[in-house]
């Protein structure tokens, strides 16, 4: 298996979970097969644990990706990381466990990929300075876009983080409420790639915002809107 190779022009390409087209996804293999291709960035999951720490996981139990259940909501660090993984055939792998920020930003790091981080559910200032402070250990904070749903936690990161770049996601219409409400948190957005038009691209241009689309799986609908002009966009398989 490969990836499946787009006419990008200018638009940047974002690993969805590292290449999980190809690996488990939220994997060091999944990562590393997405650094040692010519992606600008990774993109992953982060979620805290019943004991405090921080896992990389985009459910909040591994029943989709494990043959062990475990929960990040009831579970320690120690339990999540003990149970195997599924490989991409869907046979377990002893090999593959659920990593942790260290893992992924290290890896970043390495091989020059920028960090995209998406925080799952709401963060306390304490959690996001923890993470913060994660990335200034292991990459430099300028190598960081942070994404959320939770439009609350990045209200509260860009307080505490003036220069954080950051992404809204979303699956929303493109209007002048949203634009205002971005603008005035001096962010950009991550949106789901069907609720774009070239209008809605303009637009968000017009007022200084980047573009972000997730997650583009098809050639053709790639390129559509790399014509568009988005600035990113986040996949599976495509490069």
């Amino acid at each position: 298996m490969d990836t499946i190779r787009i006419d990008r022009k200018n638009t940047l390409m974002i690993a969805h979970r590292g290449l999980s087209g190809i690996e488990r996804e939220n994997t060091c293999a999944a990562f590393i097969a997405a650094a040692n291709r010519d992606y600008f960035g990774i993109e992953t999951d982060v979620r805290r644990t019943f004991d405090g720490h921080m896992v990389l996981l985009h459910d909040g139990s591994t029943k989709r990706v494990s043959p062990e259940l475990v929960k990040t909501s009831e579970n320690t660090l120690d339990e999540i990381r003990s149970v195997s993984l599924f490989d991409a055939d869907g046979k377990p792998a002893p090999h593959l466990r659920v990593p942790v920020p260290e893992e992924y930003l290290s890896i970043c790091e390495r091989y020059g990929k920028k960090c995209v981080l998406e925080l799952k559910s709401h963060f306390t200032p304490e959690e996001l300075d923890y993470i913060v402070g994660l990335t200034k250990e292991y990459t430099s904070f300028e190598n960081m876009i942070f994404i959320s749903f939770n439009y609350d936690t990045l209200e509260l990161l860009r307080e505490a983080q003036p220069d954080a770049e950051i992404q809204f996601l979303c699956d929303c219409d493109v209007n002048e409420e949203l634009i205002a409400k971005l603008k005035a948190r001096r962010m950009d957005i991550d949106i789901h790639y069907t609720a774009l038009t070239e209008e809605g691209v303009s637009m968000l241009h017009a007022s200084g915002i980047k573009v972000n689309c997730w997650t583009v799986d098809d050639k053709q609908e790639a390129e559509k809107l790399v014509s568009w002009g988005v600035d990113f966009i986040t996949s599976n398989i495509l490069q």
